[in-house]
């Protein structure tokens, strides 16, 4: 049988835009709160005036993204149920706990300390401040935590089993599933790349205001302080970003070898593919340029293993589609007599690759009778799309390793005092603003296209994960989102630069 894209497809756009959107705040927002925790902890040890005036005008801009962030981000928890209610059915009991957990702990939690740093300023002693300040930031880095949980469950379901009598995945061990080897690389790779866009932004705004000639006592004192933060930070993005590379290799070996267009099984030592033109259609790469032994060392940390490619991963997939074929048969033959003890050890022994014959629901509903012929188009639709995967990875490197040159180069003239008479640095950190959201949402897009077919990897197709709905609703719905966000990035965009330009102390330099 056919099966209709067009809902799925919406709705896959729907949930991107959305996604993208909520995540021009949401790294900012991370940033920005431990430089103001660090600005702040100055003042308190030093009692210097300029930093408790410089962590309230940062404040206000974060304030405003903090704000914007919360706002773009309510409606995605949303759209499970109304874009993806089957998806919501199947692992509800897995991933509703994690959102949960993350709107009462975390959520609750910083939103409170964000009414205190803006209230508590005349309220709470000096050091009570700085306390909230720093849970503010420890807040929203746990908010993230929640959320990459969730998201690596999709990418590498661990501590779930599938329950025959409810027909859904249910929750079996939530310690596995918080312990995460995905998860934790996540985690700490995606908060770091958030520290870097604040430290990104702060360095930028700054520079601006040296290239001006205003409130250059606070700019000085932001720069120095945005590009020890800001080289810190791209140096842990780096080396996490590697790390997420090894767990790749790990458990997302698919998504790797889409994103090196690695064809065949790379003998050792494997190569990185540093450039070229991924043509799916006749399975090779031109005029590639690879470098020895790189690829090697990021997937499995040694120069003498294979990383699998794609023609292997595709048998691979092949076998699994028979083997939850008999998975299949089973559930079957459990429907019809709940007591067939047979049926239950055929399923226990195979229920691991249910998600693979599901796979064939797309060309046709009984599939138990699928044809070798549809198997293989399965088999085939089990790889993403390389090309995409292959540039924005690329891209999104490429953004890094700038940012670092930018960040190093101010940490240099910052600690030999001549940074504010480099005016190409200046420029060059003013013009790199985009780099950090441009890094970000190709990062994003690298992690979720690549674990397509799947929206939970091998349990679950996303064909099958979305609501019985109309399209016209999910144009209308998403037409109405498109407009509502554009709005709201107009505003936000409007509001941080009226702020930048009147800068601290309504327009009114501050005094060192």
């Amino acid at each position: 049988m056919g099966f209709d894209d067009t809902v799925v497809n919406l709705s896959r756009l729907q949930f991107a835009i959305t996604a993208l959107y909520h995540f021009l705040f949401v790294p900012l927002t991370l940033g920005l709160s431990f430089i103001m925790a660090i600005m702040e902890s100055v003042y308190v040890m030093t009692g210097r005036e300029i930093y408790r005036e410089m962590t309230r005008f940062w404040g206000k801009l974060f304030g405003i993204n903090y704000a914007l962030g919360v706002t773009t981000g309510l409606p995605l928890e949303f759209q499970f149920g109304t874009n993806w209610a089957y998806y919501s059915h199947y692992v509800g009991d897995v991933f509703g706990p994690i959102l949960a957990a993350e709107g009462l702990i975390a959520f609750f939690l910083e939103s409170t300390f964000v009414g205190l740093f803006f209230l508590g300023w005349n309220r709470l002693s000096q050091l009570q401040h700085l306390i909230v300040t720093w849970l503010l930031a420890v807040g929203g880095s746990l908010s993230a935590l929640w959320i990459l949980i969730a998201n690596a469950w999709m990418q590498y379901p661990v501590g779930a089993e599938f329950n025959f009598d409810t027909l859904r995945m249910e929750l079996a061990s939530f310690p596995e599933v918080f312990f995460n080897p995905v998860a934790q690389v996540k985690f700490v790779h995606t908060v770091a790349a958030g520290y870097t866009t604040g430290a990104m932004f702060v360095l930028g705004v700054s520079a601006w205001y040296l290239l001006k000639g205003r409130h250059l006592a606070m700019a000085r004192r932001s720069f120095a302080i945005a590009a020890s933060f800001g080289l810190a930070s791209a140096l842990s993005v780096i080396v996490l970003g590697d790390e997420s590379g090894y767990s790749a290799g790990e458990t997302q070996k698919v998504k790797l070898a889409a994103i090196e267009a690695a064809w065949e099984t790379e003998e050792p030592p494997a190569g990185f593919a540093l450039f070229g033109f991924p043509d799916q259609a006749a399975r090779t790469t031109h005029y590639e340029i690879k470098i020895p032994y790189v690829l090697g060392l990021i997937a499995t940390r040694s120069v003498d293993e294979e990383v699998l490619g794609i023609e292997d991963l595709e048998k691979h997939a092949r076998e699994r589609i028979h083997s939850g074929l008999i998975a299949y048969r089973a559930l079957e033959d459990l429907r019809r007599d709940r007591d067939d003890a047979g049926a239950r050890a055929t399923l226990a022994a195979h229920q691991a690759d249910l998600g693979y014959a599901l796979l064939l629901k797309r060309y046709r509903e009984d599939v138990l009778n699928a044809s070798e012929a549809e198997i293989e188009r399965a088999v085939r639709a089990s790889i993403p799309h390389v090309a995409p995967l292959f540039w924005t990875f690329r891209g999104m490197v490429a953004a890094g390793f700038l940012m670092l040159f930018i960040f190093a180069a101010a940490f240099y003239y910052c600690a030999r005092r001549v940074a504010d008479r480099k005016r190409w640095l200046l420029k060059l950190a003013f013009y790199g603003m985009p780099l950090p959201w441009l890094a970000s949402e190709l990062g994003w897009f690298v992690a979720e296209y690549g674990r397509q077919p799947w929206t939970i990897s091998g349990v679950l197709p996303t064909f099958l994960s979305a609501s019985n709905v109309k399209s016209g609703d999910v144009w209308l719905s998403l037409s109405a989102f498109i407009g509502f966000y554009s709005v709201l990035l107009v505003v936000e965009m409007f509001l941080m630069v009226k702020l930048i330009r009147q800068g601290p102390a309504e327009g009114q330099p501050v005094q060192a």
